[in-house]
């Protein structure tokens, strides 16, 4: 029998009310639709979870079987692209999608001028409350949230197992002897995926931010100039966990993207990577046997500070409000979280944990990292997301100085100098 969780509104409500301060190698996909004939529109969709790119175009067909008449033309971009970068590209270059995503906070001031108000949508009542944070603005909500994803350390049972690790890791001590024991059985403890700013910058960065005791108060004091990074305590906690995964890495970590990260580690070539549960549709396709679960990112030894996953919402659904098709997108995103079909796709396809309160989240249909992400928002051990609170252009900027790191071009206090006065720079812009 498959176990249900019920509705997803007291999960969130109580697990996730502290957060919510936002995921994806390089592909691009979906078929760019011909006119199909007289009457036909074209509902063009800019999207950048690479994670679901083929599951979206299996939809895409029964999606225009279902609205004779509506074509789709989606177009993915994330993981390895910028999908920043390539979204400001397609409107400068007048191409401009009709629906495409936000991920909320900082992203929903950069794009408030070409966002619809959604707030009389039919399905705004069922989002988890937590959810519309992100996206709302005086009152008013502007995008749909994808879903409800975490991360950490996804590491491979077996391989644990294998070497002999029978208790799991929730403090910096016990992680870095659980990869000495890894290493000594002959096992690569870690991959990185550190050619990804996402990963360093928005993720792995965002540990430090989240630990600290007021992360919103943090944000707000180097947004106003009267805090830094360099020589603040959790910071410099923070930077053994960073060291850690190096230490115990494979040799290129800065030529690794993220398609070898999850492949080598769904090959089993590794026992650990930091990742979230989006992976799990990428690591089925590759080793649906695999028996793996999410651990915690430890900065120190205090295992009931460290025992949580960072929780939150990866992206938004938003309607270009200048586009002729502002209504058939509407439609569409309506079509995706009531009708049975759209369902179907979020919790059996694209491996969503919802965030809607009437779809109800199955652990055989999310996978293990899904249903770990489940648990640990239940039992209340959620860390927030505060990378969306970053400056605009911060997982550029951050990461490269981040990558600087990796390489030993910089020490320690260079890399917080650097990251405090590139955030200073940005803010100035």
């Amino acid at each position: 029998m498959k176990k249900k969780y019920g509705t997803l509104a007291l999960v969130m409500v109580l697990a996730l009310s502290a957060l919510l301060a936002g995921c994806g190698g390089s592909k691009e996909s979906g078929g760019t639709a011909g006119s199909g004939g007289e009457g036909t529109k074209t509902l063009k969709i800019f999207q950048f979870k690479v994670e679901i790119a083929e599951a979206l175009n299996q939809m895409k067909a029964e999606y225009e079987k279902e609205h004779p008449g509506i074509k789709l033309d989606i177009q993915t971009v994330g993981g390895g692209s910028d999908y920043a970068s390539a979204l400001k590209a397609k409107f400068a270059s007048g191409d401009e999608p009709d629906l495409f995503n936000v991920s909320g906070y900082r992203d929903l001031d950069t794009w408030f001028e070409k966002v619809e108000d959604l707030s009389d949508q039919p399905w705004v009542d069922d989002v988890v409350d937590v959810a519309k944070e992100p996206m709302t603005k005086d009152g008013k909500l502007y995008g749909q949230p994808m879903a409800i994803e975490g991360y950490g350390i996804i590491y491979n049972k077996n391989l644990f197992q294998q070497a002999g690790i029978t208790e799991l890791p929730t403090t910096l001590s016990e992680l870095e002897a659980a990869a000495r024991q890894l290493q000594e059985a002959g096992i690569t403890p870690f991959v990185n995926g550190y050619q990804e700013n996402w990963i360093l910058a928005n993720h792995l960065l965002n540990i430090g931010f989240a630990h600290q005791e007021d992360p919103d108060g943090f944000v707000k004091s180097l947004n106003e100039g009267k805090g830094t990074i360099k020589g603040n305590g959790v910071m410099d906690e923070w930077i053994n966990l960073f060291d850690l995964t190096m230490k115990y890495g494979q040799k290129n970590p800065l030529t690794t993207d993220y398609n070898t990260e999850i492949t080598t580690f769904a090959t089993g070539e590794a026992a650990m990577t930091q990742n979230g549960n989006w992976t799990q549709v990428q690591i089925d396709g590759i080793n649906p046997e695999l028996n793996i679960g999410l651990l915690p990112m430890p900065i120190n030894d205090n295992a009931e500070q460290n025992d949580k996953l960072p929780v939150g919402v990866p992206n938004n659904w938003v309607v270009n409000k200048n586009s002729g098709m502002k209504d058939e997108a509407k439609e569409f995103l309506n079509w995706l979280v009531t009708s049975e079909t759209g369902k179907k796709y979020i919790t059996e396809d694209f491996k969503f944990i919802p965030a809607f309160k009437s779809i109800e989240a199955n652990s055989e249909l999310l996978g293990d990292l899904g249903t770990d992400v489940m648990k640990y928002s239940q039992d209340g051990k959620a860390l927030s997301w505060e990378f969306n609170k970053f400056p605009d252009g911060g997982m550029n900027e951050f990461g490269s100085i981040m990558q600087g790191y990796v390489a030993g071009n910089v020490n320690k206090d260079q890399l917080f100098e650097a990251l405090d006065q590139a955030w200073a720079d940005l803010k100035a812009k």
